[in-house]
């Protein structure tokens, strides 16, 4: 099984290329479980709703890890949350970190905000390219600290599809 991971800010694709990675590979996509969460409470988060929202995205990845597809793509993962997490309340449970880094992953795919519009979708609060370029190089600084496997998505929609297909063929030929 390729664990691929699809990282970065707010509206800078993962989802869309997530469902072309899933429609052209096939596999296993695992989404976002803070969306569902949001849609659940029907509420905004705060800091104490962090362990529920990180213990969810873990059950989801984990039951997607057991059915061990040949590939499973992850919307989102622990860095994600961690991040935000400090963002938003300047903190952040530190059981987070080291349970994300107790996992593997093959391959993330760390998409850069530049080159693409921010597209408010009712709980994106990210809308200006500072905030969330900071929020890439806030992600990029982690994954080459922690020498996690990183390949950088930029450029318009088109190109971010050729690059991340390209990277996602390399991975399961590997």
């Amino acid at each position: 099984m390729k664990v691929l991971v699809l990282s970065g800010p707010e509206s800078s694709g993962k989802s869309w290329l997530g469902s072309q990675i899933q429609a052209r590979f096939g596999g296993e996509l695992v989404g976002e479980y803070v969306r569902h969460f949001i849609d659940e409470q029907g509420r905004d988060t705060c800091y104490a709703d962090i362990p529920t929202i990180a213990h969810g995205q873990l059950a989801w990845e984990d039951a997607a890890r057991a059915r061990q597809p040949e590939l499973l793509i992850l919307d989102t993962h622990l860095l994600s949350n961690m991040l935000w997490s400090r963002v938003l309340f300047g903190d952040c449970p530190a059981w987070i970190e080291q349970a994300l880094l107790d996992r593997r992953y093959d391959l993330h795919l760390l998409l850069d905000p530049a080159g693409v519009n921010w597209v408010s979708d009712g709980q994106r609060c990210q809308p200006a390219l500072q905030q969330r370029q900071a929020f890439f190089t806030d992600s990029l600084a982690w994954l080459q600290r922690h020498q996690q496997p990183v390949n950088v998505i930029g450029g318009d929609w088109p190109q971010r599809s050729v690059a991340a297909l390209t990277a996602v063929a390399q991975l399961l030929e590997g």
